[in-house]
Order: structure tokens, then C-alpha cells, then sequence
């Protein structure tokens, strides 16, 4: 009898609903089951802690909220090749030459590609992850001959095996080595400046291409000393901005290569990007809103004391991370601690667990949002994002949450076990904010 009660009472207001929209929200309101999934707001913030997108600094939406602007005026030349000659800085170049794309990371991928290599020509590239995967793949649909070194998923770039396949190509056919600089499925940083003296050994005259989408910003990055050709970043990564912006830096070896590379191009054409920027110009609109948040987040890292205090920060960030999980008794994905990312950490799950659980439950009960194991480490790993606008108590307070919800998931820890360690070692090495030593 009650239970058929309750289904008319459901079904009327299912009714109400659709008759009366004017009420909707405290019908809904009555009824939780009714309501949409994923639509409640809770209080407090959503805890962002994947490797990107990131946390967007106050300043840098405050920069970003204007009007719109016409590029044509005057005043947009000067604001643009001040965009360009700031964003130097985080490629550590006075030689290279940035171009921005409006896009994403995958979009300077292509770019990259499409500017210095023709079809059939020969690249060697590495696959340790879903990403260097993902180049690899776009290699090959553009009519690339790829040689993979493959690489297992935790470890970075094995120079010995590059050096291995270049000292086989005596006719110099290899046009590119293709490096991810740090793979964001597996927690890893490899050594581009090993790289590159690798490629020296055997004097070897390939193009080298470099992603650091989710490195260049928040890891030490040398393109003029490791003689970079081509350096690819994301505005949605280390700059801390939104998605929507594609940052590269180009040598004039990749310049000149530009010139007689046969790939189909039109969007991507550096040439049209090369012939307009000098003069402040554009070959189409450019994502205004963008250019402001850009430069306002390279003018906070130039006023944290550039480059070097930028990484030290994330090295700081990232071994308190690194504490943490030792003190819960858990590994990492990466176990050469040359290869350590300072961007994020990746995570194992002891056996019997399934790493999906603590991303859901994380998301689910403490609105903290964590990376989920991608392919080969799908279900065996969570990862933990610690790059671009971060410091050390919203960190702290992440990993506070990251032991709630191991717990929940049936890993065996102690709650406080990480996050001691973590807090400790900041503790110990946090140094004054700028500006504000009187204080202390």
C-alpha cells in the first residue's frame, strides 16, 4: 500500500516537473532521486589534482576577464610581440622563435611534424605511455616511417638503445627524434639534455622535436643548450591557463628544414605565423583573452624569481608527494629516481585493487578530482598532479584526501602516515614568501 502510494506521489511530480518549470528546483529539491546526475554545486571548491587542466591563478582570471578587442587597432602589435618575446622565458632560449596557435598541445604536435618532415621520411621516436603513443600514432597517420624503441611503462628515454639505432644509420636517413619529455601516464621525466648528447655522439644531423606539454613552465627546460628544433607546451598545463592555447619555440635549423618539407599544412603553416608575427600581426584571430592570462601567469613566474625558483617549487612539491606515498607503504610507477616527475606523481595500487575505485571515490565523496590509470596501466595506478598554480597547502590538503579515500578503498594505511612526512619535509625546507621576510 505505501509503496504504491510513493510511486503515484513520484509520478505526479514527474508530471509537475514537466508541466510547471517554474517550480522545477523545489521539486526537485524534494525529491533527490529526480535530480540530474553530477548536478549538485557542494560547498567548498572542486579540488583539482590531475596533471592538467590545472588550478588558473585569481590573477590570471582577472587578466583574462576583458571584452572583446579588435587585433586590427593599433595598440595589438606591441601587446603581441611582447606576448612572444615574454614567453622566451619558459623555453630558457634568446635564439628560438615562439609561435602561439590557438589549439592544444596536440595541435603543436602536428605543427611540429608537419613544418620539418615530408611523407616516407624516417623518425625514431619512444613509447613508454599513452601519450608518446599518441604522437607515435599521429606519426604514422601522417605518412611517417616511425622506428619505436619501446620502453616499459615507468622508465623514460633509453639513450643507449638511440644511440644503439642511430650508429646503424650510416646514410643518415633518420630526419627527427621525437622525444615526450615527461609522459603523464607514468609519472616520468626523461633526460632530453642525455639525449641530445647522444645524438652528438654518433654526429648525427636529425631534427630534435621535444613535447613538453606538460613540462616546459614547471621543469627545468634548456632549448638553446640541449639545441632544441622544435619545444611544444599547452597553455592548460604549467602556464595555468585554460585549454585553448598552443605555445612552441622553433630553431632556425627547424626554420630552414620548414622550407622544404612536403607535409601538407595550412592552419599549422609556420610560414604564414613567420611572415606576420615580426610586425605584431597575425594571419588570423587570435585568441585575445588568452594573450592576457599568458602574460600576467609569465609575469607572476618572472616575479617568483624566474625559471629556476619556478621548478625549484615543483621539486619541492613534488618530493613532499614523494614522502607521502613512502609513508603509506606504496610504490611508484617510475623507480629510477633519475626519471622522477616533478609535475606528478603516479601511483601504484597494491594487489586487488582497482585504482578506478579511488579515482570515483576521491571525485564521489570529497570532490577532489585525481588522474585514472590510462591503457597499459589502467586500473593499477592513480595519479596525483602537482604543477603550475599550486603551493604547498593546497597540495597538503589533497593528500589529506588522497588517505580518506584509500582508506575508503581498502588500501591498508594509517591516516596521517603520508601526509606527516610530506608536511615535515615542506617544513623544513619552505623558505619566505617575497616581499615579506619583515615578518619573520
Amino acid at each position: 500500500m505505501l509503496a504504491s502510494r510513493a510511486l503515484r506521489r513520484r509520478s505526479l511530480l514527474q508530471r509537475a516537473w514537466s508541466s510547471m518549470p517554474a517550480f522545477a528546483d523545489d521539486v526537485v529539491s524534494e525529491v533527490p532521486n529526480l535530480r540530474p546526475a553530477f548536478s549538485h554545486v557542494p560547498a567548498g571548491r572542486n579540488h583539482l589534482f590531475v596533471p592538467g587542466p590545472v588550478n588558473i591563478h585569481e590573477n590570471v582570471i582577472r587578466a583574462m576577464h576583458v571584452g572583446g578587442q579588435n587585433h586590427r587597432d593599433a595598440w595589438f602589435a606591441d601587446f603581441y610581440k611582447k606576448s612572444l618575446e615574454e614567453s622566451k622565458m619558459i623555453f630558457n632560449t634568446t635564439a628560438g622563435t615562439p609561435i602561439f596557435y590557438p589549439g592544444t598541445g596536440t595541435g603543436g604536435w602536428e605543427s611540429a611534424l608537419t613544418n620539418t618532415l615530408s611523407p616516407g621520411d624516417k623518425v625514431v621516436t619512444f613509447r613508454y605511455g599513452m601519450f608518446s603513443h599518441l604522437w607515435i600514432d599521429m606519426m604514422q597517420r601522417m605518412g611517417l616511417e616511425v622506428e619505436v624503441i619501446d620502453c616499459r611503462w615507468g622508465d623514460g628515454a633509453d639513450e643507449e638503445k638511440l644511440a644503439e639505432v642511430l650508429a646503424k644509420d650510416t646514410e643518415k636517413k633518420i630526419k627527427a627524434v621525437c622525444v615526450v619529455h615527461n609522459e603523464t601516464t607514468t609519472g616520468v621525466t626523461s633526460d632530453i639534455g642525455e639525449v641530445r648528447k647522444t645524438m652528438d655522439s654518433k654526429s648525427h644531423p636529425a631534427l630534435l622535436l621535444v613535447d613538453g606539454v606538460s613540462s616546459i613552465g614547471a621543469l627545468d627546460f634548456q632549448f638553446d643548450k640541449w639545441r632544441v628544433d622544435v619545444a611544444v607546451t599547452g597553455s592548460q598545463k604549467a602556464l595555468s591557463l585554460p585549454t585553448g592555447l598552443a605555445v612552441i619555440c622553433v630553431s632556425d635549423k627547424a626554420i630552414e628544414a620548414s622550407k622544404t618539407a612536403k607535409s601538407k599544412r595550412c592552419y599549422f603553416d609556420w610560414a604564414d605565423m613567420l611572415r606576420t608575427n615580426p610586425s605584431g600581426n597575425v594571419p588570423y584571430t587570435p585568441e585575445t583573452q588568452m594573450l592576457y592570462g599568458l602574460r600576467e601567469s609569465l609575469k607572476m613566474m618572472r616575479e617568483e624569481g624566474g625559471m629556476t625558483a619556478v621548478a625549484a617549487r615543483h621539486h619541492r612539491l613534488a618530493e613532499g608527494t614523494r614522502k607521502a606515498v613512502e609513508g603509506w607503504g606504496l610504490k611508484l610507477l617510475c623507480k629510477d629516481p633519475r626519471w622522477y616527475s616533478d609535475s606528478l606523481t603516479v601511483v601504484e595500487v597494491p594487489e586487488g585493487i582497482d585504482s578506478q575505485k579511488i579515482v570515483d571515490i576521491a571525485y564521489g565523496k570529497y570532490n577532489l578530482s585525481l588522474g585514472i590509470g590510462l591503457d597499459k596501466v589502467k586500473g593499477k595506478v592513480f595519479r596525483i598532479g602537482h604543477l603550475g598554480n599550486m603551493d604547498e597547502l593546497m597540495l597538503g590538503g589533497a593528500l589529506c584526501g588522497v588517505e580518506m579515500v584509500l582508506k575508503d578503498a581498502g588500501v591498508p594505511i594509517t591516516i596521517g602516515s603520508g601526509i606527516s612526512k610530506a608536511t615535515e619535509y615542506w617544513r623544513q625546507t619552505a623558505k619566505p614568501i617575497p616581499t615579506r621576510e619583515t615578518l619573520l
